[in-house]
């Protein structure tokens, strides 16, 4: 397995971990957990599809093929709506600031391994005269 995948592998495998965590959390009524719903949708629902979508990318693969790149990038856009700058204002921060943290350095470098990824497939292909 090359480098960058397992890079992007064990990034995602902390968004897993992450929203887990925070779907168990919920479960539990632990604080602070995320709130039962919210005003676009219900919240396990969403955390359910983005762990889906992270294992999903996972058994692709970010640098095997275009499916798991877009995958990458759509898990890491569902983790950064628990997990994105918009936190630094949520009046809990104090509370969650590791997880919104970790999450947005997970999100970071799958989104450099997959941009990455896709430039040295794209430099590649010019090499071989392929468009």
């Amino acid at each position: 397995m090359p480098s960058q995948n397992r890079t992007s592998t064990a990034a995602l495998a902390v968004l897993i971990i992450l929203q887990t965590v925070m779907l168990t959390a919920l479960y539990a009524g632990v604080p602070p957990h995320p709130p039962v719903a919210t005003p676009l949708f219900g919240i396990a629902p969403f955390l359910g599809a983005s762990l889906g979508t992270t294992a999903a990318a996972i058994i692709l693969g970010t640098g095997s093929s275009r499916a798991g790149a877009a995958l990458s990038l759509l898990a890491t856009a569902m983790a950064l709506v628990s997990f994105g700058p918009q936190k630094y204002l949520d009046a809990q921060f104090g509370l969650i600031w590791p997880a919104v943290i970790c999450g947005q350095i997970a999100s970071l470098v799958v989104v450099v391994d997959v941009v990455s990824g896709l430039r040295s497939a794209s430099l590649l292909a010019a090499k071989q005269g392929q468009p």
